[in-house]
Parts: C-alpha cells; sequence; structure tokens
C-alpha cells in the first residue's frame, strides 16, 4: 500500500470515528453506562461475523491461544470504547475531543522510550505546533467551566491509545524483521476489546431504558463508527508509524466538533476554532512533507 492511500484511509478512519458525538446527542432514553454497552455490543456482533468470514471457524479457537500483544492490546481496545462514551456523557463533545488530543504527544514519548523509534524534526514539529493548539482550546475551555469528571475520564482514551498504537507498531516491525518465526494476528484484539466492554458495562447499564430509536443509532455506531474504522486501523498500523496514526487521528478533534456544531447546536467558541486551525495546518504541512522528496516531487510510496 502506497503512503498516500494509508493517508487517505487513515483519514476516512478519523471521519467514521468523528460521527459519535452528534449521534449520541440525539439519543432519547439511554445514557451513560447503558451507551457504551449497546455501542460495544453492536461492535463485537459486527466484528465476531467480519472476523469469521476473513479467519473461519478457528478465529475462536486462536483466541483462547492469542499471545499477550493480542490480550494487551484488546484491554486497550476496551479501555478506549469504555472511557470515550462515558466521557461523551459527561462534558461536551468539543471538551472529549479536545482532551483526547494529547494522544500523539503520548504516543510519541511512548514509542521513543519503549521502541527508540528516531523521530524527524518535521514530526517533532508538527506535534509541538499541534500541542500549542490543544492546549490553548483546553486552558479556554477550563476557564469557562470544563467538567473535571469528564476530563479525567477522557484522559483514559489517549493514554490507552498511544499504549495500543506502540503495541501495534512493536508486533508490526517485529513481523518484518522476524516473518518467518513471529507473525501476530492484531485484528482479534478489536473484538477482544469490545467484548470486555460490553462485558463491563452491562451491570451497570440496568435497567436498561433505550428505545428502538435509540438502538439504531447505538447500532450505527457500533457497526460504522467502531468496527469498520477500528479494523482498518489495525491493517494501517503495518503501513504508518504509531506517530503519524496519531497525529492523523487528531483530525477527529476537527471532524467531531463541527458534526457537534452542524447536528447538534453544540457551537465551539472563538479558543477551539483557532486550536483546530492550529491542528489542521501542522497535519497539513507534515503530509506535505512526506509526499514531497528532495527533489520537490511526490515519491510514490513515500513514508515516515
Amino acid at each position: 500500500m502506497s503512503h498516500r492511500r494509508a493517508v487517505a484511509l487513515m483519514v476516512l478512519v478519523t471521519l467514521l470515528w468523528s460521527i459519535a458525538g452528534v449521534v449520541s446527542r440525539h439519543l432519547d432514553a439511554a445514557a451513560s453506562f447503558e451507551v457504551t454497552f449497546w455501542r460495544s455490543l453492536f461492535n463485537a456482533l459486527a466484528l465476531s461475523i467480519a472476523l469469521t468470514l476473513m479467519r473461519g471457524s478457528g478465529l475462536w479457537r486462536s483466541l483462547l491461544r492469542a499471545p499477550w500483544p493480542v490480550w494487551f492490546s484488546g484491554v486497550c481496545w476496551s479501555v478506549m470504547f469504555t472511557a470515550f462514551m462515558l466521557a461523551i456523557t459527561l462534558t461536551t463533545v468539543a471538551n472529549v475531543l479536545v482532551t483526547m488530543a494529547v494522544g500523539p504527544l503520548m504516543t510519541a514519548l511512548f514509542t521513543r522510550v519503549f521502541l527508540h523509534h528516531r523521530l524527524p524534526a518535521r514530526t517533532w514539529l508538527a506535534i509541538a505546533v499541534a500541542g500549542v493548539g490543544i492546549a490553548w482550546m483546553f486552558w479556554q475551555e477550563a476557564r469557562t467551566g470544563l467538567s473535571l469528571t469528564g476530563t479525567l475520564v477522557a484522559l483514559a482514551v489517549p493514554l490507552a491509545a498511544a499504549l495500543n498504537f506502540t503495541t501495534l507498531q512493536h508486533v508490526g516491525r517485529r513481523q518484518i524483521d522476524q516473518e518467518k518465526t513471529l507473525r501476530y494476528d492484531m485484528l482479534p484484539a478489536v473484538l477482544i476489546g469490545a467484548v470486555l466492554s460490553a462485558a463491563f458495562t452491562l451491570p451497570m447499564a440496568y435497567p436498561l431504558q433505550a428505545s428502538s430509536h435509540d438502538l439504531g443509532l447505538l447500532a450505527l455506531l457500533g457497526v460504522v463508527q467502531l468496527a469498520i474504522p477500528c479494523l482498518l486501523v489495525v491493517r494501517l498500523s503495518r503501513e504508518l508509524p504509531a506517530p503519524e496514526i496519531a497525529l492523523l487521528g487528531l483530525l477527529e478533534v476537527v471532524f467531531g466538533v463541527t458534526w457537534a456544531w452542524l447536528g447538534a447546536g453544540e457551537q465551539p467558541g472563538a479558543s477551539t476554532l483557532i486550536g483546530g486551525v492550529l491542528v489542521l495546518g501542522a497535519l497539513v504541512a507534515n503530509e506535505a512533507m512526506a509526499l514531497l522528496g528532495p527533489g520537490g516531487k511526490v515519491q510514490p510510496g513515500a513514508r515516515r
């Protein structure tokens, strides 16, 4: 897969991820843990069907013998699935997405510490510029009464994502270097995460109050907003370095805030708009420099 196609698919992933906030604002009765339970359950059902078609009946036997990176990644996915929807019910979509956007900083740090990656100066610069934009939004939102509980819950998402992307990068690198002796299938980790999330939130979801309208929207989130993009990002972890995946993931902030504004009336403040411009500028500059070679021409398959 070329670098350009991988980047385009990662942008699609962030676009699908970003619809969670606006869709959740149109729920009738479901709230908090019940929202998380139904979304994770529909996600697990969709992944079960998709992975069974892809891997055959041996999928379920292989889960019991899966190596530690698969289960560790599954736990990370579970934390991400659970904490995100809980945070959405505790504070605004913009606040959650802004808090989550510290992910690239955490991912860059983890890959540097655990994988000893040497990041290009332009990637560090892009992360720094995006970090300034995020810090600006966070500071301004905090001055207007940002929900501390929602923020603390939301912080679990970038932390788990950074650990997850670093693990996926580690596995992907070892597959290339030792392909004949080590080969992990990381796609089932997403299914493990969905099942764990649904199981964890079920006891706290009672009494179930979701209407048929709610179930339709939550099914949409489970399949379109979670199952499809999460399978894609696992595949893309073989093509793009973890810090780049996390940096591109910042687009979810811009997309998500825009959807919430247009579809749910959650109008972002000037600070959010200014920060969003900085984030987008950093992304565009970083991707442009990655695609352009020494001679200023686009290099097919260029990678960080």
